[in-house]
């Protein structure tokens, strides 16, 4: 029987006390050579097994300070989970205004990309994202009620940070990677009301879940997107 490799054994083993909140998010970790010390391994094995971690968004270095457990703030979303930008590239995280948070049934499609059973209890939200002052962005996020128990309304709208970091911080659910689907659709009646758009208009239209560090989607949201001013960039061949 094959053995896994010395920096498949460690990579895990951080894991696992990432989970444990030895160290919190945001803290820095301990540097490579006092890793290796710890696991009795080289730091070339430490190094690998660290790297995966980065790539996979659990851990980010930052030059001349060291490696962090991934904290879901502002500019780290930006950074890695967000993809619109302007027609000369640039990006910034929209603002957000709440239209309607509610407890729900969770419908068919959005149930399917939680693997749950379609009329599941959850929530509802709904935001209206703004860049430069200009609705853009609908949204309609899902939530299974059992993994966010005692979420409401003030909690969210009053939350410290980004929502991904409302998820980190509050419950425990560390999102470290999405899974999105794109196509162009026209828009219907309430798109274009909230987006000030005339009919007919055409939107992209994406649907994004959120996966968790112990591979379980937490949750997903339709983006219905204005893209005359703005793209949607993706980096191939990176991981990340």
């Amino acid at each position: 029987m094959k053995h896994p490799p010395a920096y498949q054994k460690v990579k895990l083993a951080l894991i696992e006390l990432i989970r444990q909140r030895e160290w919190k998010y945001g803290q820095v970790i301990p540097s490579e050579p006092l890793l290796a010390r710890r696991f009795g391994v080289s730091i070339g094995t430490i190094r690998r097994a660290v790297s995966e971690l980065v790539a996979d968004n659990l851990v980010a270095r930052e030059q001349g300070r060291g490696t962090f457990v991934a904290s879901h703030t502002r500019d780290y979303m930006l950074d890695v989970f967000f993809r619109i930008v302007d027609e000369q590239g640039h990006k910034e995280l929209p603002t957000a205004r709440l239209l309607d948070f509610r407890r729900a049934r969770i419908e068919a499609s959005a149930a399917e990309q939680l693997r749950v059973p379609g009329g599941t209890p959850g929530f509802r939200i709904q935001n209206l994202q703004s860049i430069g002052g200009k609705p853009v962005i609908l949204e309609t996020i899902w939530l299974p009620a059992d993994k966010f128990p005692g979420l409401t309304e003030y909690m969210f709208t009053h939350r410290d940070g980004t929502i991904f970091g409302l998820y980190q911080q509050s419950f425990g659910h560390m999102v470290v990677h999405c899974v999105e689907s794109l196509q162009a659709v026209v828009a219907d009646a309430r798109t274009r009301e909230q987006l000030g758009l005339r009919a007919p208009a055409a939107v992209l239209r994406i649907v994004r879940t959120a996966i968790t560090d112990k591979d379980q989607p937490v949750e997903t949201r339709v983006r219905h997107i204005d893209t005359r001013e703005l793209r949607y960039l993706s980096l191939l061949g990176r991981r990340g």
